[in-house]
């Protein structure tokens, strides 16, 4: 069903309060579209979004839909939700999130998407606000809260549109992008996914929607994004790689352990960036920006700019604070080994005493399915602590805990300090306990780990 979105006038959310869908609200409503939603729970997202005039059901009940023309459900509603039920049973027309911004983007003669395994948010942050710095106004949407423009969503008025095109079920299929950046491509999201070549496949797919006169902007040395550019006339690397479009070199880093490096186009030397975010994963995420933005005519000077600034989104290498003590606490999103390395890494160049992680793994199906790579992922951490499973959306029909991987990483390496915790106030009185001044403190998953840093820091 092709949606023309002037034809409805009333459009319910199910799962409103939900990152993704709470901005496709706000540009909604933006358009003059009166807007309703509902979601399991209150939160700071339904309270903006009643600011700005949605009326917001707590609770997921058939009457919620009774008014609307349009229902628009977040990844996360399943079939058997009442107000699916409902909306059926009235023949109203059902629409998943990724469809309505593909809708939304044919609106944009610019409209960029950012995919990969990781660093969508940061590097379409690093996107949003260079294009922002340069004054083209765009349409934002990003998968995190970004301090500069006071949440994850803002509305602009010009054809540059810059959203995340997240790979999960295929969502990104339903995107309509001209421009396109391929930050990565790993082994992720396996409850979905059957393996690495079914994931290859869906990126070759989003890759073939770009249209003739629109780009691609991939990273040269993945090898399973090389499968996916190897036939695409035209597409445009980075890398270290002196073959690339954009490449690397003369990588260094500050006192304060952040990175410093020179950006190259076609073998001119375009400028030295100097970044605020840690990591050589965020030099990678860098130079995907640089190579958007400067591909979109934004002089080097003012990506670099922006780029020095940047000081990241939330959860993503938060830094939290310092304790009486003197222990720096920092709170970062990382669930996938691949990210729980990178991060680990840039902890590394950091001046710091002891590295403790305070990990939560995120979902059973990826503990399961990574097992093997979460017990090499922590070699730089000096203390671990395993807090239980997030579940998210699944029931734990693998009977996998965090008791068994704390075990297997402890087999793994023998001399690690590894500890299993069962709940959040006994591993941050642990940490009040036994860190020292000068020790680095993370936190570190996708679910609700980060208030472990709250309790220690509260006192």
């Amino acid at each position: 069903m092709m949606i023309n979105l002037s034809e409805y006038k009333n459009i319910h959310c199910i799962g409103i309060g939900g990152i993704g869908l709470s901005a496709i609200a706000e540009i909604l409503i933006s358009r003059g579209c009166h807007v309703s939603g509902s979601d399991m729970k209150r939160s700071d997202i339904t309270d903006n979004l009643e600011k700005h005039g949605v009326k917001i059901y707590i609770g997921h009940r058939a009457e919620n839909v009774e008014n609307a023309d349009l229902i628009v459900y977040s990844a996360a509603i399943a079939e058997e939700n009442p107000e699916i039920i409902r909306a059926r049973e009235k023949n109203i027309p059902l629409a998943g999130r990724a469809e309505i911004l593909g809708v939304l983007m044919d609106d944009f003669e610019n409209s960029i998407a950012i995919s990969g395994t990781h660093g969508k948010t940061t590097t379409t942050s690093m996107v949003s606000l260079i294009l922002e710095q340069a004054k083209l106004e765009p349409t934002i949407l990003v998968g995190g809260n970004l301090a500069e423009i006071g949440g994850n969503v803002k509305v602009g008025h010009s054809k540059y549109f810059v959203t995340e095109a997240c790979e999960y079920r295929d969502s990104f299929l339903q995107l309509r992008p001209k421009i396109e950046v391929i930050l990565n491509i790993d082994s992720d999201h396996l409850d979905y996914f059957k393996d690495i070549e079914h994931i290859v496949s869906s990126f070759d797919k989003f890759a073939k929607i770009v249209p003739e006169d629109g780009k691609i902007i991939a990273y040269d040395a993945n090898p399973f994004v090389n499968q996916v550019i190897k036939d695409i006339p035209g597409a445009i690397t980075y890398g270290y790689n002196e073959n690339c479009t954009y490449y690397i070199t003369n990588v260094a880093f500050d006192g304060n352990g952040m990175p410093v490096f020179d950006v190259n186009y076609q073998g001119e030397h375009l400028g030295k960036v100097k970044l605020s975010v840690p990591g050589e994963h965020n030099i990678l995420n860098a130079v995907g920006a640089f190579a958007c933005c400067h591909q979109l005519g934004v002089a080097p000077a003012v990506i670099i700019d922006t780029l020095d600034k940047f000081k990241g989104t939330q959860r993503r290498f938060d830094i939290v604070g310092t304790t009486s003590d003197g222990v720096k606490l920092v709170d970062d999103y990382a669930h996938h080994p691949t990210e729980i390395k990178a991060t680990l890494s840039a902890a590394h160049n950091i001046p710091h005493n002891r590295l403790w992680c305070l990990f939560q793994p995120h979902t059973y199906t990826r503990t399961l399915a990574l097992f093997d790579d979460f017990a090499e992922a922590f070699a730089e951490a000096d203390i671990l602590i395993l807090a239980e499973i997030y579940a998210a959306r699944e029931k734990n029909i693998y009977k996998i805990s965090s008791k068994e991987l704390a075990e297997e990483i402890k087999r793994v390496h023998p001399d690690k300090k590894v500890y299993y915790m069962d709940t959040f106030e006994e591993i941050a009185n642990y940490v009040k306990k036994n860190a020292e001044k000068d020790d680095l403190v993370i936190t570190m998953g996708a679910g609700d780990i980060y208030k472990v840093g709250e309790l220690i820091i509260s006192e």
